[in-house]
């Protein structure tokens, strides 16, 4: 693990251990509330952004995917959110090409949409288990609130880093004040089996280091990249070798990054005419290369500038169950959660951990007006991860 500069706590070093593919299952949507203390509207088109849900629940059977310095190119699908005018975010990771790069395994890509007219993101109070979330936007801001007391807000090029661990509960939506425009991306990562006891932390990073070079800037997230012989430290924590930087070319940039070559790497690009290795990567999808090489090519065409996202770490290949917002290595660890924020919305809710203090477990959100979202029922058959 390396720990980051911002407020952190119960971390711990890490043991890693080869397992296999994962089996995936995504929930339902759940329309949001709206709270008081944001700009009142009729809607609330980003209901959902921050959590995995959609309409309908259905089982991703993922595989880990080929190795090698070969570019394979994944389109993202449409994933439409909760609420009665639903948006929709797209998907890259999981898949069933590919359920994950390193450690990283969800990202959603959203906007730029206008929100003039509407509340704009609202997202009521809902727990993680087994994670890291990360809010990164390139237009509009973001009030995150959580069961650690944190709140704070956050505007693009900052990052929003929370760690789950055993537990934790958090809401985001856009402030009073909010511009017109929401844009951006939610990336998770799995946490490591010996990670998955510790207690939950928050981080905020408003001054990431970045360098110009090249028609280019790198902008560091977490990890470490590098451009033109310079590297750049993120101070987030990571709980496994990781990497996540933002990627801006003019017009005509041909630049190549300095990356670790023990990692896979994956670039999500938002706009632009981009490629990856001299492979076309169309806006909104993921261009992933595996592990062997010590820096990527990347280049914008002479049409326009290129905004992209690079994710990538050492292969994880620990097992896990991935449902709704909790992440596991059984279907018991997801059920016992499911049950422990239920009983958190319905004191005596059945599977909920014996002696259950109400809140104990994900805490209590305050600042957010309305009531916390209730999770979906579990599917009628077991939640497994697979084996090689």
């Amino acid at each position: 693990m390396t720990r980051g500069t911002g407020s952190t706590a119960g971390l711990r070093g890490q043991e890693r251990r080869r397992g296999a593919p994962l089996r995936v299952w995504i929930g339902p949507a759940v329309a949001a509330r709206r709270p008081q203390d944001v700009a009142p509207a009729p809607e609330a088109p980003y209901a959902r952004t921050m959590s995995n849900l959609e309409t309908r629940p259905q089982e991703q059977l993922c595989g880990a995917g080929s190795q090698g310095a070969q570019v394979e190119v994944l389109t993202s699908r449409d994933v439409p959110l909760g609420g009665p005018r639903a948006m929709t975010v797209r998907r890259t990771i999981p898949q069933r090409a590919r359920s994950l790069v390193g450690a990283w395994c969800f990202c959603d890509h959203y906007g730029p949409d206008d929100v003039s007219r509407s509340a704009g993101m609202q997202v009521p109070p809902h727990p993680h288990t087994g994670l890291q979330t990360v809010t990164w936007l390139f237009e509009g801001e973001v009030m995150h609130r959580d069961s650690l007391g944190s709140e704070q807000r956050v505007r693009p090029r900052e990052l929003n880093l929370m760690t789950a661990g055993r537990g934790i509960s958090h809401s985001e939506e856009s402030p009073r004040s909010h511009g017109p425009v929401l844009h951006g991306v939610q990336l998770w990562t799995a946490l490591p089996a010996s990670a998955l006891g510790d207690r939950p932390s928050f981080e905020h990073h408003g001054n990431l280091p970045d360098v110009f070079a090249f028609g280019a800037r790198v902008q560091v997230i977490m990890g470490r990249v590098g451009l033109g012989g310079r590297w750049m430290v993120s101070p987030a924590t990571t709980h496994t070798p990781l990497v996540a930087a933002q990627v801006d070319l003019d017009p005509g940039s041909d630049v190549r990054l300095d990356v670790d070559p023990v990692h896979e790497h994956a670039l999500l690009v938002d706009h632009g005419e981009a490629t990856l290795e001299g492979e076309v990567v169309p806006p909104s999808a993921l261009g992933y290369v595996g592990p062997g090489r010590d820096e990527l090519r990347v280049t914008a065409s002479t049409a326009g500038p290129v905004r992209a996202v690079l994710i990538g770490g050492e292969p994880f290949d620990e097992e896990i169950v991935m449902w709704w917002n909790f992440v596991g290595r059984s279907h018991e660890d997801v059920a016992r959660a499911r049950a422990d924020w239920q009983v958190q919305l319905e004191p005596g809710a059945d599977g909920a951990a014996p002696g259950h203090a109400e809140g104990a477990r994900f805490g209590r959100v305050d600042g957010y007006a309305g009531p916390p979202l209730p999770a979906p029922a579990l599917p009628d058959v077991r939640l497994r991860p697979r084996t090689r």
